[in-house]
């Protein structure tokens, strides 16, 4: 019997569930001659900012047992980069859903980053990131505060026709206030969890391994944290859902759909494997077949 792998997201047909998460995967470029990327259900390119960004000082990377910390800082060549070359450069070969994940520090900027890649023919779904914990004044400071949330989630609608999708920070006490705020300012979709704040030390020199000093942890320590998340998001709001954190494996996908899920992305495991997310599609019909699943639409929330 042939598993039926597609699903769909904020209306738009995927083949399959699984995505590169943003910053593990480039602008999907970097990949293109180890595999064929039309595989993917979709690709998040590499965050964005309105100007180009150099990021933050090195080290970036810091090593856990169970994943890893980074600091990058959203490193990235600016958003007239992002739709007059990179996205025409992936469109050339790769035919399925590409992500433009967009990253500022005040709501203007937000907005008129979005308004740009909103004009690109190329890009099929804005992800605003609200999220990220790796720069200062920006980022995560509008993701923990569901006023702020709202706030930039209504100017960046407000100039876009494209799906919107807000992807929301689990450094939160309450993420399903902050998955509300966003819904009822006129997101199409939300995406979660990204990074979990964290820091390492270095015990011989007794200084933090990252420049940075805090870095966002991600890696399998947090896929059980961000299962729940994504569950209780799903049940509390009528838009679809994108789930990530430590998503490495064909179970772990399924595992996000039945916790309602409508798509998956992949991060940290693309960073040690570059082949994983096209391993994982691989494997879905296998594991379907072992579970009795005909069609993954069939699981997604049915827990």
């Amino acid at each position: 019997m042939v598993r039926d792998l597609s699903t769909e997201f904020c209306g738009i047909s995927l083949k399959n569930p699984v995505i590169p998460a943003s910053g593990t995967f480039g602008f999907g470029l970097e990949l293109a001659g180890s595999f064929d990327l039309n595989i993917l259900g979709g690709i998040s390119l590499k965050g964005t900012t309105l100007e180009p960004r150099f990021g933050n000082p090195t080290p970036r990377i810091a090593e856990c047992e169970a994943g890893m910390l980074n600091s990058v800082g959203l490193q990235n060549p600016g958003v007239h980069a992002l739709v007059n070359e990179k996205v025409p450069a992936l469109r050339k070969l790769y035919g399925g859903c590409i992500i433009a994940n967009i990253s500022g520090f005040a709501v203007d900027e937000y907005r008129e980053c979005c308004r740009i890649a909103d004009a690109c023919d190329g890009i099929d779904i804005i992800e605003l990131n609200i999220s990220c914990p790796n720069v200062h004044g920006g980022g995560m400071a509008f993701g923990t505060d569901a006023r702020a949330a709202a706030e930039v989630t209504a100017a960046v609608r407000s100039v876009t026709h494209k799906p919107l999708v807000v992807k929301l920070s689990p450094n939160v006490s309450d993420i399903v206030a902050i998955a509300r705020a966003c819904e009822d300012a006129g997101a199409d979709g939300l995406c979660l969890v990204n990074t979990f704040l964290g820091m390492r030390i270095d015990i011989k020199t007794r200084k933090t391994i990252l420049a940075n000093r805090t870095g966002g942890l991600s890696g399998p320590a947090i896929f059980p944290v961000a299962v729940r998340m994504v569950n209780q998001v799903a049940h509390a709001c009528k838009v679809p859902v994108m789930g990530c954190g430590g998503v490495a494996t064909a179970e772990n996908v399924l595992e996000m759909m039945m916790a309602g899920a409508s798509a998956v992305q992949v991060g940290s495991e693309n960073l040690r494997n570059p082949f994983a997310c096209k391993e994982i599609v691989e494997a879905l019909p296998g594991v379907m077949e072992q579970l009795g699943i005909e069609k993954l639409s069939d699981i997604i929330g049915c827990v």
